[in-house]
């Protein structure tokens, strides 16, 4: 499953982030991963929250992504919700067709793995397909 909150800059994607990690640090019942494109979020977030910088592991194509998640649930068979935060900006591109078979896959791993997928992206709403519209 996936959700994306999509907005311009300042119309408050952050501030609903932080909010839905830290509820989700309390009801979810396995691990959850925010990953982030700058440590911009640690003051704001649960400490059981585990922080990732997305910078830190050159996460610059879908790609990279992919391999990146895929071997985070490796590793980790309890996450049960991963945050994606600025995702355009940390792969350093513009919504497109591209960013959309990113989240179709994002959409597909997370059903197959029992994972749900929270991903903000700058960028006004109507950037998207109507295909992905169902995931706002």
């Amino acid at each position: 499953m996936v959700r994306l909150i999509m907005g311009t800059k300042g119309s408050g994607k952050t501030k609903k982030l932080i909010e839905l990690i830290n509820n989700a640090a309390k009801d979810e019942p396995g691990h959850v991963i925010c990953i982030e494109a700058n440590r911009s979020l640690s003051h704001d977030i649960h400490y059981q929250i585990r922080l990732i910088e997305a910078s830190e592991y050159k996460l610059n194509s879908y790609d990279v992504y992919r391999g990146f998640i895929s071997g985070l649930y490796a590793g980790n068979y309890d996450i049960s919700h991963m945050f994606i935060d600025n995702l355009c900006k940390t792969v350093g591109r513009d919504v497109d067709r591209d960013t959309e078979a990113f989240i179709t896959w994002l959409d597909a791993f997370g059903e197959q793995n029992g994972i749900k997928f929270t991903v903000t992206i700058s960028a006004d709403a109507s950037a998207l397909s109507e295909d992905m519209q169902r995931f706002l």
